[in-house]
């Protein structure tokens, strides 16, 4: 009595291992592709803040300006101190800026109002695109995203204050001063950061 030869079955497992590698590649490209996506996602956040931030500065600067020019020159001097006196002469050019410095360029932008406080909306888009990989377009795919940056006072006045006299100020982290428009100088008033504080919206 003969004994039929055992089957080698390393002929039908190759084929198994190699699509099996060949599943557990694509899905390592594919995590690999998300996560090159991700991080454009995650830089066009960056650069969209800092251009915001940027603008919001921008203006808060002017801001000040602005108000150490209108002192002794009116009744109307306080009216800054609140914002309302706000103008974006530079802040688009300085959102612009920050944009190009995280390879970046400014898309939408705008003045805008967050809980009673101005403030400028961003959108950027990346100059550089998520890149080659096993999810077709990603290679001309760019990023983008949005920022809101906003400007809110910090300091206080009295609301019975004469702008023509002395005025007190108490502002937030224990800040105080006084403005006497009948002697002033530029100088006299604080930094900016002191009088309004930039941040970016929730």
């Amino acid at each position: 009595m003969t004994r039929a030869p055992l089957r080698d079955d390393r002929g039908q497992t190759l084929p198994i291992y190699i699509w099996l590698t060949g599943i557990l590649l694509f899905v390592a490209l594919a995590f690999f592709a998300f996560a090159q996506a991700a991080s454009a996602r995650n830089g066009a956040q960056s650069a969209a803040d800092a251009a915001a931030l940027a603008a919001a500065q921008e203006s808060r600067d002017e801001l000040v300006e602005g108000l150490g020019l209108s002192i002794g020159e009116g009744d109307d001097w306080l009216d800054w101190l609140a914002g309302d006196k706000l103008t974006d002469a530079g802040a688009q050019d300085a959102a612009g800026a920050l944009a190009a410095d995280n390879d970046s360029q400014v898309r939408d932008f705008g003045p805008t109002e967050v809980n009673g406080y101005p403030g400028y909306r961003v959108s950027v888009e990346t100059n550089y695109t998520v890149g080659d990989s096993v999810i077709p377009g990603t290679e001309s795919q760019h990023a983008k995203a949005d920022a809101t940056a906003v400007i809110k006072p910090r300091c206080d006045v009295d609301p019975s204050s004469d702008p023509e006299k002395v005025v007190e100020f108490e502002c937030d982290g224990g800040d105080s001063f006084e403005i006497d428009p009948e002697d002033f100088e530029l100088d006299d008033l604080p930094d900016a950061s002191v009088l309004f504080s930039v941040h970016l919206a929730d």
